[in-house]
């Protein structure tokens, strides 16, 4: 899982920019599943077809964009100017590095700050906004900044290397949402070894999550599934920070989403996944936090409505360039998720009045 989740995230791909994490993706299922296909907007989709007639459809989505930034212009002494892609909170983005996608490939360079000498004479609770800073990457013109491959629109990631940390943890950018992905990715492998029955599965690995859960919005007219479930990080709570309520926690098993603000889970989906977490002996949390939208909150409200959950990966400092999740927890999100998937069957015919 390590390896997987490493070899996602030191990919560059922003919202609107994550081509080169789909060919890799696909590089990994293509042998695994029936059919695949990438939409108008950037999804890739792909089908396993299922073994078994009485388990309904299922659609599990992973979004496979990052919060990240994009080269807006380039000064005349090779600084580099650049707008927001998704949320960030502009009070630690002095002095980051970054990684740029150029034309002759990755770019590094850092977000510039002030030396400390100065700050004598600033406001010390003044806090730059993005359009203020910049990026440097070594050019010493715009000239030379264009022969380095450098031209506006293209897009940037955090420049943090994702690592291991303490006691299985790690560290890095953009497990939010590559965790999930690397979820789906051993899903649809491991069906294969071991057989299980299912339905048909639909895995959405979505794009645009971050700017307004975009590629999700989509999904479901595509393939039309009777159940639905993403995957996706969640904010822990867990350290002694202002507004932390330890309802989180990194370590404690994956969260079975309740609510947030653009969904309120199916009980059909939470009852069973608390279900199985139960029967399975995996630790879980259950999960109400109104601060942040998942694909499932897109997915659950188009074609005629599909019934959808999601299974939460607990995450500290989500989108920042040090994200950190716990391995085990991965390992018991995924022991959820095949458990679920390999049960659907017993919600078959059910409804929303049958909870």
């Amino acid at each position: 899982m390590y390896e997987l989740l490493k070899n996602l995230c030191d990919i560059v791909g922003p919202s609107g920019f994550e081509q080169d994490v789909q060919r890799f993706i696909l590089n990994e299922i293509k042998d695994y599943v029936d059919e695949y296909h990438v939409d108008a907007v950037g999804n890739l989709i792909v089908k396993k077809k299922g073994n078994d007639p009485s388990y309904p459809s299922l659609v599990i989505a992973a979004h496979t964009d990052e919060v990240g930034f994009i080269v807006k212009k380039i000064e005349d002494n090779g600084l580099l100017r650049f707008e927001k892609l998704g949320g960030h909170d502009d009070r630690f983005l002095n002095s980051l590095p970054v990684k740029i996608r150029s034309d002759r490939g990755i770019v590094d360079g850092v977000i510039g700050t002030i030396a400390m000498h100065y700050v004598k004479w600033d406001d010390p609770k003044r806090v730059s906004s993005h359009r203020d800073l910049y990026i440097d990457i070594g050019a010493r013109s715009a000239e030379d900044a264009k022969e380095m491959g450098i031209k506006v629109g293209q897009p940037i990631s955090y420049g943090t290397e994702f690592k291991r940390i303490g006691n299985n943890r790690a560290v890095g950018k953009a497990l939010d949402d590559r965790a999930g992905c690397a979820l789906l990715i051993r899903l649809l492998k491991g069906l294969n070894d071991t057989g299980a029955k299912h339905g048909d599965i639909y895995g959405a690995f979505t794009v645009q999550e971050e700017v307004g859960l975009r590629g999700a919005s989509v999904v479901s007219n595509a393939v039309q599934p009777e159940f639905a479930l993403a995957l996706d990080t969640t904010p822990t709570s867990d350290t002694p920070d202002v507004l932390m309520t330890g309802t989180r926690v990194l370590g404690n098993g994956p969260c079975i989403k309740i609510v947030d603000k653009s969904l309120i889970a199916h009980p059909l989906v939470t009852g069973h996944l608390e279900k199985v977490a139960i029967e399975g002996n995996i630790p879980y949390q259950m999960e109400v936090f109104m601060g942040i939208g998942t694909d499932a909150g897109a997915i659950h409200m188009t074609n005629k409505g599909v019934t959808t959950g999601v299974i939460s990966i607990p995450s500290r400092y989500t989108h920042t360039p040090i994200e950190v999740v716990d391995l085990d927890d991965m390992e018991n999100s995924y022991k959820l998720l095949h458990d679920f998937v390999v049960t659907l069957d017993q919600l078959k015919g059910k409804t929303f009045l049958d909870t």
